[in-house]
Parts: C-alpha cells; structure tokens; sequence
C-alpha cells in the first residue's frame, strides 16, 4: 500500500489511525503548497484533488480520511478503533458523522476563507470573511456541545478509544502552537481529554 501524505490534518487522522494499530504505511509526500495535488499524475487518481489517498496492492485509490481508515480497520481488525459489535461499530460511526458535519467540515471551510484565504483564494470557491466568522462561532457552539456531552468520560465513545477521538484531535490540534489546541475557552472536559489523546505516542505518527 502507499499513503499519499502532506501537512494538514487530514493526513494525521489516517497517520494516527495506522499507527494506534500497528500498520506501516508506505508513505508518499505530496506537496500541496506548490499544488502537486492539483496536477497529473495524482489528479488523475484522485479527481478531489485532495490528500490523502491510499492506494492499495492492486492499486485501487481510496480517499477521504473515514473510507481509509475503515478499510485499514478490515485489514487489521484489532485493536478495534471502529468496533468490534454493530452496535459499536455503529457508535462511533455516529460520533464521527457528528464531528465531521458539525466541526471539522465548517471549522475547515473557515479556515480556508480567513487565516488561508491567500493560499486559497484563486483555487477554490470560499465563502466571503464575514460568513467564515459566523461560521467559527457555530463551530465553537458545537465544540462546547461535545464538551458538555463528554463530560467526565474518557474518550468520545465512553469507555472506548475510537476514530472519532483520532479524527477530532488531529483537527484541534492542527495549527496550535507548542502542543497547544484550538479548543475555544470553556471547554475543561476537552482539555483534559485532549490531553490524554496527546500523551498516546500514536499522536506524534
């Protein structure tokens, strides 16, 4: 298998998630900042035009971080960080959807129209900077949701330590300065969750 890897979070989500379970990704950079992802031969592979991509031994391309990650979880089912019933499986499933819908897609797209609208503005359609800035303080509510909903448990799944927890810290930790977090003020449950997740050596993948 190669991993077509670059900075960003999405490529630590899928980093992270190999090496929680033992998997050795043969990794290929791609260098988004001079737009090698937007050029053949990796455009033809993956028409999105994003990273990563995994391509497998019979040299099929998946992408998107969630497709990746499923698929390393049926090549290597343990330790489980999906589920190993469907009522788990369907879990973190839910809890992924969540963070994906509500905080990571809107937290990106802000991201892309203000601090990186330079690098953005003649690649892709952003939203105008003052609907980017409506859109960060519906992010921060959600945030603050998942904080009251996680409360005292350990991880995002309770008990469990799954792909939701992955897929978060590497989107809040993203862009942060020394080991910090974007967590917005107000959010105790997740600072101290995030620092349990930074403390797992998979974190540094």
């Amino acid at each position: 298998m190669k991993f077509y890897n670059s900075i960003g979070p999405n490529p630590h989500t899928v980093r992270m998630f190999a090496a929680e379970k033992g998997i050795t990704l043969d990794i290929r950079e791609v260098d988004v900042l001079n737009s090698e992802h937007r050029k053949p031969p990796y455009s033809a592979a993956n028409p999105m035009m994003q990273t990563p991509m995994l391509e497998t031994d019979d040299g099929q391309p998946i992408t998107e971080i969630t497709a990746i990650c499923e698929y390393l979880e049926e090549l290597k089912p343990e330790p489980h960080l999906i589920g190993a019933t469907p009522g788990e499986r369907a879990e973190t499933r839910m809890w992924v959807r969540r963070i994906d819908l509500n905080i990571v897609e809107g937290r990106s797209r802000a991201f892309r129209a203000t601090a990186a609208r330079a690098f953005y503005r003649d690649k892709i359609k952003l939203l105008s900077e003052p609907a980017a800035e409506e859109l960060k303080l519906l992010v921060e509510d959600r945030i603050r949701w998942l904080d009251a909903q996680l409360g005292a448990k350990p991880f995002i799944c309770g008990a469990r330590y799954t792909l939701a927890d992955i897929m978060f810290y590497c989107f809040m930790t993203f862009g942060a300065l020394a080991g910090g977090t974007n967590l917005p003020e107000g959010c105790p449950n997740l600072t101290a969750w995030h620092t349990r997740i930074a403390a797992r050596p998979a974190a540094k993948a």
